[in-house]
């Protein structure tokens, strides 16, 4: 596996110049030179890696070398890191199974995908959860698929990650731990974990953690309303108790499903909280003016606002099976970015046939205001050009103000893989672009200010 350098980009002339400048250089073609990780002495940022107090991005979905989709052979998981100015497609690290994952009875996991990241430490450095593929004969209890590589000023790089410790007390039945879920649940002030048990049943691990994995405490399972546990891009604290709640539904991601919270307090997310209509995501914010949290439903053919939680509104016709929510516009109101997703997770972009045969539409964007959402105004996201022939597959890989200027930042994966690779998708080339759309007061920027192919992560390696 290796660390690369072929970035795919474009030049903006509105760029910012200097050592930080993120935008990349058309007239190199293989991108700018790798550079060392800034290190830094601890931050309060979510996911801040070096704690230089600039959020970075991971991407889990690379392309494998030569531009190969990668499925049975993980390439691993990629980390840009931030600046001052945006994200710096040249400041990056790639963690791969074979250097930074703990093997389990001297097997290297073949897969390596992060989960979650939250300081689970408390030292100022977001660390790393990642889900792996230890072995198991069937025989007993499974072992604990999770691992926690620790952040540091270099980065989580900088050692091999450690094994999430459960406590037997805190196991019940003889399913995987699964989907990992950071927060604030009892409201100490450190960060927690919830993995799935068995059953509608959580073990709950409070923090901190030792570097070793362990959690401070841990007692019987919780029984919660649900059997999976959905991931949210931060904590959520839907009825400010200042303890964090936990999203749980029914199924698992990829199916509609009801979902409701369990609500954080001393004793952990044990009290049912807000139940909510069958949907495929869920997003949280403050979508109106008025007291409360907002939610919003994705069903696949409308989105179902729920102001104040309970609140109903009328249906929105706006399709979507994807959400993610933050104040792009910096008016206050949170704002929505609308996407479809085919049951693999894999967000599909209209104008291309999917493999179905059918059109999927853009994903979109839709501003909070003071009187809620509305499908007036609601506006289609453009996407980049690719090569080649086939399904064009866009993914949301986060919503979050990278340069600090207040507006939240929308940063997209499109992917065009060959129609005849979609059977076999490792043996074909396929292409792709990550692209970084600023926000801006009327939402995400027409133009990216970084452009990248995830093959930067896989092309050269070095140790970053």
């Amino acid at each position: 596996m290796v660390l690369a350098a072929a970035l795919l980009t474009g030049c903006d002339p509105l760029a910012p110049d200097g050592p930080d400048r993120p935008a990349t250089h058309a007239e190199h073609p293989v991108g700018p030179a790798q550079r060392p990780v800034p290190h830094g002495a601890g931050s309060k940022v979510p996911y801040d890696f070096n704690g230089d107090g600039h959020p970075d991005l991971v991407v889990n979905d690379l392309l494998n070398r030569g531009g190969r989709a990668a499925h049975d052979d993980d390439p691993g998981i990629g980390i840009v890191y931030g600046s001052a100015r945006g994200l710096v497609p040249g400041t990056r690290q790639l963690l791969t199974p074979s250097r930074n994952a703990t093997p389990t009875k001297g097997v290297v996991p073949a897969a390596f995908e992060a989960s979650a990241a939250c300081d689970l430490d408390r030292d100022g450095f977001t660390d790393l959860v990642v889900t792996t593929d230890p072995p198991y004969d069937g025989v007993g209890r499974p072992p604990v698929p999770v691992q926690i590589l620790f952040g540091s000023p270099r980065g989580p790089a900088a050692a091999r990650a450690v094994p999430l410790r459960i406590p037997e007390r805190a196991r019940e039945g003889d399913e995987w731990p699964d989907q990992p879920v950071c927060g604030d649940f009892d409201g100490d002030g450190a960060t927690d974990l919830a993995v799935t048990a068995s059953g509608p049943r959580i073990s709950y691990l409070r923090g901190p953690f030792t570097r070793e994995g362990a959690p401070r405490a841990a007692a019987a399972p919780l029984g919660v309303p649900g059997t999976a546990l959905a991931a949210l891009p931060g904590p959520l604290d839907a009825d400010r108790d200042g303890a964090d709640d936990l999203l749980v539904r029914t199924a698992d991601p990829g199916t509609a499903a009801p979902g409701r919270l369990a609500l954080g307090g001393p004793r952990g997310p044990v009290r049912a909280g807000t139940a909510f209509p069958a949907g495929h995501a869920l997003a949280f914010g403050r979508f109106r003016r008025g007291p409360g949290t907002d939610a919003v439903v994705a069903t696949g053919s409308r989105l179902l606002p729920r102001y104040g939680l309970t609140g109903d509104a009328p249906p929105l016709p706006v399709r979507g099976r994807a959400l993610h929510a933050a104040d792009v516009t910096a008016d206050g109101y949170t704002d929505l970015v609308v996407s479809d997703a085919d049951p693999s997770g894999t967000e599909l972009t209209s104008g291309d046939a999917a493999p179905t045969g059918s059109a999927p539409p853009a994903p979109a964007f839709l501003p909070g205001s003071a009187t809620g959402l509305s499908p007036r105004k609601v506006r289609p996201l453009r996407r980049p050009a690719l090569p080649g022939t086939g399904p064009l597959r866009t993914t949301v890989l986060a919503l979050t103000d990278y340069d600090g200027d207040g507006h939240a930042d929308l940063v997209l994966l499109t992917r065009r893989i060959p129609a005849q690779d979609i059977p076999a998708h490792h043996t074909a080339t396929a292409q792709d672009r990550v692209t970084v759309h600023p926000g801006t007061p009327t939402g995400p920027g027409a133009t990216p200010e970084v452009t990248f192919s995830t093959t930067a992560f896989t092309v050269f390696f070095t140790d970053g």
